[in-house]
């Protein structure tokens, strides 16, 4: 059996609305200091989740992060917790991690999903565009800088033109702190990670949210996955890269919040 993720909670109730972050996140980014997900949700009436995925933050490591792992260890908290109804919020590998968690169909209490800057597939592993992709995000561990100083190399590019000095901050900071070997292996993992042929067969209601600068999920990919999901909603936050959650933490959280509260989620 799974070890269960850590995480922090708000809110209370049978309606639970998780928060997975992304391979270069924990649990923090969604608090106060981050992107106040969190409690945007528990002030809205749901018991509201921020998980550390396992090997990041207080979660252990279940060996090399690996997608099926992540989404295992998902699984087990939901089932652990036992909420007569679940969100999961997915940003970037935690989209990946969501939509692997549904495609396994392991979860029958999942009722809605919001992917956030994320894709479907980064292909095969052995792909040219995949081989780049883990080369460049790897070249600066691999020229020895460490987390820290591969976030402060990565981050600028990664964030929109809007995005003030806090939000690259925070998004520096939270970096940092992922350990290198977990960084390394979910790097590896997402490389390869392939879920488009299970976009026709989500059968909640989905809300696909795009950053307008984001070159790691283009709007147009996400656009396109939103079209192959069965009523999936579309939208694009203007002046937002691949953070869009710690960018633009207001709109991020009212597009979030009103999607739910569309489909009544929780009620």
């Amino acid at each position: 059996m799974n070890a269960l993720p850590a995480f922090d909670e708000l809110g209370s109730g049978d309606a639970a609305v998780l928060l997975l972050h992304g391979i270069g996140g924990g649990r923090s980014v969604w608090g106060e200091r981050g992107s106040r997900t969190l409690q945007a949700l528990a002030d809205a009436g749901w018991h509201a989740l921020a998980l550390d995925l396992p090997g990041y933050g207080d979660s252990v490591a279940l060996g090399p992060p690996t997608m099926a792992s992540m989404a295992g260890a998902v699984a087990a908290l939901i089932e652990a917790l036992a909420p007569r109804r679940v969100a999961i919020v997915g940003h970037s590998m935690g989209g990946m991690v969501a939509q692997e968690i549904v495609a396994a169909q392991t979860v029958s209490s999942v009722h809605a999903l919001v992917l956030a800057c994320t894709s479907p597939a980064f292909g095969r592993p052995e792909g040219d565009w995949q081989a780049r992709f883990v080369a460049e995000r790897l070249a600066p561990l691999d020229a020895g800088l460490g987390m820290a100083g591969m976030a402060r190399k990565l981050v600028p590019a990664m964030v929109g033109p809007q995005a003030d000095d806090a939000a690259r901050a925070r998004a520096v900071e939270v970096m940092s702190r992922v350990p290198e070997a977990t960084y390394r292996a979910a790097l590896h993992a997402i490389a390869g990670f392939d879920r488009r042929a299970a976009l026709p067969s989500i059968a909640v209601p989905t809300l696909c949210l795009a950053g307008e600068h984001d070159a790691t999920a283009p709007p147009k990919v996400m656009q396109g996955m939103a079209a192959r999901i069965p009523g999936a909603a579309y939208l694009c936050l203007a002046g937002a890269g691949h953070i869009a959650n710690v960018e633009q933490p207001a709109p991020f959280n009212a597009a979030l919040v009103g999607f739910l509260r569309h489909h009544d989620f929780g009620s």
